[in-house]
């Protein structure tokens, strides 16, 4: 993918490096306990103290994550700071392109912001972690993603290539205009029955942000940013995190009804349908009768 080698987003937050925040599960597992001491109440609110200022670093315990937009991150290997401009750049121009999209249809779009970390940080959703892989937060309207996952898109899945990397970004944006046009709330509102399965709401709401990042990589081959080969790398990280290759790689067994995110060969699909028509109504999942 061409892109801006110097560019610098004003939506990415930068908190690699810092600590991670510390869980206040465990601490409030010794509640109970206690609340039956001869220190009572107080001794609830002398732990939920310490607990708070540990996480907020008055204690050392860990320290407060800083918002830092624009700013260039210092301890990380270049390489690592180079894959953060490609992340900016991206997050920019898909977000460019939606604004574009919106606006034609009368609908303001505000911009998300992306938030790079390590290991683990706190999000408007909650704890967030790595481990669970990139991820849009309705609430604080963020995307969080761990520069790291992109080695293990490559290593384990066999997904390499920017536009691979650039397609994981465009698809948590998706999530965000979904947000945008209260399509999330409608599924998540819905009874849990008609979210689960193959065919359920929860699927096709990933499926249409799959789409939705097809749109935006129609808009990048019209202004000749895409390069040989970075169709195929899309394509080739939609399908590799189908629901259906991960159950089977992790348990050797395929279960449909548990599916939360769809098989590759319909993610593949339904970002190819985004890219071939570049319109978002060509993103409706949710009228499909069979996806």
């Amino acid at each position: 993918m061409r892109w801006d080698e110097g560019h610098q987003s004003p939506d990415v937050i930068d908190r690699r490096g810092e600590s991670a925040p510390t869980r206040m599960g465990g601490m409030l597992g010794l509640l109970p306990l206690l609340m039956r001491s001869r220190f009572g109440w107080v001794g609830v609110l002398l732990v939920i103290g310490y607990v708070v200022l540990s996480n907020t670093g008055v204690l050392g315990g860990g320290s407060a994550p800083r918002d830092r937009a624009a700013e260039t991150h210092t301890t990380g290997a270049p390489a690592e700071d180079r894959a953060a401009r490609f992340v900016g750049f991206v997050l920019d121009d898909v977000q460019r392109v939606w604004a574009e999209e919106l606006a034609e249809r009368k609908v303001p779009y505000p911009r998300a912001k992306l938030v790079l970390f390590t290991d683990a940080t706190r999000t408007g959703c909650g704890f967030g972690e790595a481990a669970t892989g990139p991820f849009y937060c309705p609430s604080d309207q963020r995307v969080y993603i761990d520069l790291a996952f992109y080695d293990e898109l490559s290593r384990r899945f066999g997904a390499k290539g920017d536009f691979a990397q650039a397609y994981v970004i465009a698809h948590e944006i998706g999530h965000h205009v979904q947000n945008v046009l209260g399509t999330s709330d409608q599924v998540h509102r819905a009874p849990p029955s008609q979210q689960k399965g193959d065919e359920g709401l929860s699927v096709r709401l990933e499926l249409q942000a799959d789409c939705f990042a097809g749109v935006w990589a129609k808009a990048t081959a019209q202004r000749q940013l895409l390069e040989a080969g970075d169709v195929e790398e899309a394509l080739g990280a939609a399908a590799a995190i189908g629901d259906d290759r991960m159950q089977k790689q992790a348990t050797g067994r395929v279960s449909p009804e548990s599916w939360t995110h769809g098989s590759s060969a319909q993610r593949a699909r339904w970002l190819k349908r985004g890219m071939e028509e570049g319109e978002p109504e060509a993103c409706d999942t949710f009228a499909e009768t069979a996806l």
